[in-house]
């Protein structure tokens, strides 16, 4: 296992965060498993529950999530749980235990997933470096129709509560706009890029700097359009 470069290691050291094209990002995964079931771990945004914790009472996010756990023994799945956040970082979705569908063991165990936790665990413990750490991931659909954008991002600019996180992209099918922006915690714009390949990913110090996505339309409103990533969180347990 390896870091994704020294350019990125460098970014995400010294500035809070770091902005990985497809190449660097899929060569930096395939050095911690082989993406072998890739096709399989990207199919399985299909067919979703919706999120039914959207204080906005938008219908436009579908999720699953899995918890895991990393130790001297290597990365573990934990029991199904709630997923919380306290209203200091999410105003609008947070102060409730939040109960998700979860990841099916199949692709939680698969190799590419399996890739995708080893080298985060790798990178972030290189950064800072504990033993034990609680991981949280979370697949999210964000859909837009004609007339009513998807919101990847509903909370604004936010922080998550953990120590790192990674944002890895998915799919885009017939979607504009969702750009990235990072801002210090004084609201000053530190950077911004959009996720628009497979693999493209942000990789993020969630203690030093704040991010967010802007809303999703459809290029063609006639047609069904959609973002889906994949976010990892890691905390010291």
């Amino acid at each position: 296992m390896t870091l994704p470069s020294a350019d990125a290691h460098a970014d995400l050291a010294r500035g809070g965060f770091a902005f990985l094209a497809t190449a660097t990002s899929r060569a930096w995964l395939e050095r911690s498993g082989a993406l072998s079931d890739w096709d399989a771990l990207a199919e399985s945004w299909n067919g979703m529950a919706h999120d039914e914790f959207m204080a906005d009472g938008g219908r436009y996010r579908r999720r699953r999530y899995a918890a895991f756990r990393a130790d001297a023994n290597g990365i573990s799945r934990e029991a199904h749980q709630p997923h919380w956040q306290g209203l200091d970082y999410n105003k609008l979705n947070g102060g409730v235990a939040r109960w998700f569908e979860p990841m099916p063991a199949t692709i939680a165990s698969g190799p590419s997933f399996q890739a995708i936790l080893a080298a985060c665990h790798f990178l972030f413990a290189s950064l800072r470096p504990e033993q034990n750490w609680h991981i949280e991931t979370h697949q999210f659909r964000i859909e837009a129709k004609s007339g009513e954008a998807g919101q990847p991002t509903p909370e604004g600019h936010h922080r998550d509560g953990v120590d790192y996180v990674l944002v890895l992209m998915i799919h885009r099918e017939n979607i504009a706009r969702g750009v990235t922006t990072i801002h210090a915690p004084d609201g000053t714009e530190l950077g911004s890029f959009t996720l628009e390949h497979a693999f493209e990913a942000a990789l993020v110090d969630d203690h030093r700097v704040f991010h967010g996505v802007t809303a999703v339309e459809p290029i063609d409103p006639t047609k069904p359009a959609w973002r889906d990533v994949l976010v990892v969180t890691f905390r010291v347990a």
